[in-house]
């Protein structure tokens, strides 16, 4: 790594997604950004909202329980709840450094939580800034005893702190544009990501695709946005071969997949449709949350699991999964389908030609600058066109093979050394610019 060092002391991350039970691609974005920054050989802290308490006996214990079974709620009446979280504010917000002594078993966190060099937790903290930026529409300064040189939040999260250059990363800009597709509070998040653009010492994001949004939709200069892509950590233990037919009754190589938030953003109800319109025996497994206007997304197939036959069960449909599980679904899938409206990076691409899996996806936002030219690639909107697509990739086997070899190519674009140079780069002009 010789030339990729760099003198800067210490880099900060946020944990605004990374404690959430469970994961994001914002989540996954903060893991791989913590182990680029680490492989660069600098010190990573962690900056997040956990309640942990005064008591240093049991702070770590407080805050892997926190993380285990989610936030706690805050106390009081909802209405009583603004002024006491004003009072916070005004008093000042507390600071805890958490110490880890290495007694907590750790290993259900392996493959969400990072290693930090120095762990710190505020109370609360999200919600207090947020609270703040919508009473002052100003950023919540936060002071902590030694700094790092860089703060990079992973999302635009009304915070900065003081005594550090304040790196915001936009990973899109979906809800302007796509307001339709998402549940955002358009002022206030229009409101935000101008903030952030204003107080930012520089503004980050993923694709070429989003940066081209953020200069021309925020009026940002272009030399103060920087895209630096991102690579993403496969699980522990991955190597190890699943029995996907024991676990989740379907056949390696005998199966499409679809994964991720069930929502309209992800066009699942336009996949089923073009699914069910192939003549394909292998089942389309849905694995994720259920999200906004799921009924929606959903309608098709739960009619045909009404009707039964073999279009109802054709449908698999999976929630939640760990991480590692989803990446073995991946790994033998006959293809990923992934037909999204829009997205900042898209993930599940990545993911999908990482492991030599083929992927159908779509020609809108970063996805045709991910893909490259190892996926089929359509138009979201246009039914018969991904139906086309899903057909021959059924039926093909040499162009599944090609697939998987380009795929596997175009995936080493964004390996954790391209994330590297890129952070490297980025954090050498920040630090040489004046601070804001």
């Amino acid at each position: 790594m010789g030339d990729e060092r760099t003198t800067i002391a210490r880099v900060g991350i946020d944990g605004f997604n990374l404690a959430l039970p469970h994961g994001t691609g914002v989540a996954t974005y903060g893991f791989a950004l913590a182990e680029a920054v680490r492989s660069l050989g600098l010190p990573v802290e962690g900056l997040f909202g956990v309640p942990v308490g005064r008591d240093p006996r049991i702070q770590e214990i407080l805050f892997y329980e926190a993380l285990g079974r989610g936030l706690p709620s805050r106390r009081g009446p909802a209405w009583l709840r603004p002024i006491m979280e004003r009072a916070t504010v005004l008093r000042g917000l507390k600071v805890q450094e958490v110490t880890e002594s290495g007694r907590i078993e750790r290993g259900g966190f392996v493959d969400r939580l990072p290693r930090f060099d120095r762990l710190l937790s505020s109370a609360h903290l999200f919600d207090h800034a947020e609270g703040h930026f919508r009473r002052t529409r100003r950023f919540l300064d936060l002071h902590i005893p030694d700094p790092p040189a860089i703060m990079h939040w992973t999302y635009p999260i009304p915070v900065r702190l003081a005594g550090a250059r304040n790196l915001y990363t936009l990973h899109d800009l979906v809800p302007l544009k796509l307001p339709f597709a998402t549940l955002d509070r358009k002022r206030f998040y229009h409101r935000l990501v101008e903030r952030c653009v204003q107080d930012a010492d520089h503004i980050v994001t993923v694709s070429e695709s989003s940066r081209r949004d953020i200069i021309e939709l925020l009026g940002v200069p272009e030399d103060r946005v920087s895209n630096t892509y991102q690579h993403t950590p496969m699980p522990v233990g991955l190597d190890e071969e699943a029995d996907v037919e024991a676990i989740f009754g379907v056949k390696p190589k005998g199966y499409f997949l679809f994964f991720g938030a069930i929502e309209p953003k992800k066009n699942v109800a336009r996949l089923v449709e073009a699914y069910l319109s192939t003549d394909t025996p292998h089942p389309l497994v849905l694995v994720g949350a259920r999200g906004w206007q799921k009924e929606e997304e959903l309608r098709l197939v739960e009619a045909m699991a009404r009707r039964g036959g073999k279009a109802g069960a054709r449908i698999i449909q999976l929630d939640y999964l760990p991480r590692r599980l989803v990446m073995q679904l991946v790994r033998y899938a006959r293809a990923v389908l992934f037909p999204s409206l829009y997205e900042g990076f898209g993930l599940p691409v990545l993911e999908a030609m990482q492991l030599g899996t083929p992927v159908v996806t779509s020609n809108r936002g970063s996805l045709p600058e991910v893909a490259g030219n190892a996926a089929l690639v359509v138009d979201p909107y246009d039914v018969p066109a991904l139906t086309a697509a899903i057909a021959l990739v059924d039926r093909d086997a040499e162009l599944r093979a090609t697939l998987e070899y380009a795929g596997r190519v175009q995936a080493t674009r964004f390996s954790l050394g391209e994330h590297r140079r890129r952070l490297h780069a980025l954090y050498t002009k920040v630090l040489a610019s004046p601070a804001r």
